[in-house]
């Protein structure tokens, strides 16, 4: 007599939501960062794409449980759905933790938003109301993101500013060179998953040199996860470096206390 060993069908669903949460996953990313998707229709899509490898996991850990009583074939299809469900979970438990780090803020900025606007007007018409920090909680949750001050000439500030948004890759929308009185940079930013980021720059002269503020604001977003503030500060501390650098290599410069303040450019804090 022959006893037949059945092949669980569960198991086989789990399988299926498995492999199917990947495509999803991927091509809703590839999509939204190339711009064929508005960042609405990407919401909905990996919100999909999260519940099908949620389902594929519950699936899949039901499946093993019944699998070990009943002795029916499976397994493998049980743990490549925990697998492929699983890796899918990753990017939203990633982001789960960001949100519960970050504050929720979408616009962050060294210094009112009125002497750093945006310039993307067909994007900013449908962006929800910005979310903004007060000035104990962005000094508490970026405590670098500040003003910076420093002893050279608005023109060579904003070469450098130039050389460092290449070197990051963002892609310049606006560039007023620094005049008699200010200057102006705005740049987009493209996340990994193809969130729209603005970064704005205005450069201005002081009496010992010259000055900059940046605003960095998500368009379409409802939740930033600390993008916006760390890459001001990630920046100004390039940029610290970058100015350093360039008065160590041109001692020549004719700027008051350049010397003295080479070593540590100064910090100041505009309203947030």
């Amino acid at each position: 007599m022959r006893i037949l060993i059945r092949s669980s069908k569960t198991a086989i669903w789990a399988r299926r939501l498995g492999s199917l949460a990947v495509p999803l996953v991927v091509l809703s990313v590839v999509l939204h960062r190339l711009g064929l998707i508005s960042s609405n229709v990407f919401q909905i899509a990996a919100l999909i794409a999260g519940l099908v490898a949620a389902l594929a996991v519950l699936l899949a850990g039901v499946a093993l449980l019944r699998l070990w009583f009943t002795g029916d074939h499976g397994w493998r299809n049980c743990f490549g759905a925990l697998f492929w469900g699983l890796l899918c979970l990753v990017p939203f438990a990633w982001h789960a933790q960001l949100a519960w780090r970050y504050p929720h803020v979408t616009d962050v900025a060294t210094a009112s938003t009125g002497l750093l606007p945006l310039t993307f007007e067909p994007d900013t018409a449908r962006m929800p109301n910005a979310r903004m920090l007060s000035r104990e909680d962005h000094l508490r949750s970026f405590p670098s993101a500040l003003t910076r001050a420093y002893p050279i000439a608005p023109e060579e500030l904003h070469a450098l500013v130039l050389r460092l948004i290449a070197q990051q890759g963002w892609d310049v929308r606006f560039d007023q060179v620094p005049s008699e009185f200010s200057g102006r940079i705005n740049a987009r930013v493209t996340t990994l998953i193809g969130w729209r980021e603005e970064v704005v720059f205005g450069i201005s002269t002081t009496p010992t040199g010259s000055k900059i503020d940046m605003r960095s604001a998500s368009i379409g977003a409802a939740h930033d996860f600390g993008s916006n503030g760390n890459r001001i500060m990630s920046f100004l501390s390039s940029l610290d470096n970058e100015v350093t650098a360039f008065i160590r290599d041109n001692p020549s410069l004719n700027q008051p206390d350049a010397a003295d303040e080479a070593e540590s450019p100064q910090v100041e804090m505009g309203g947030a």
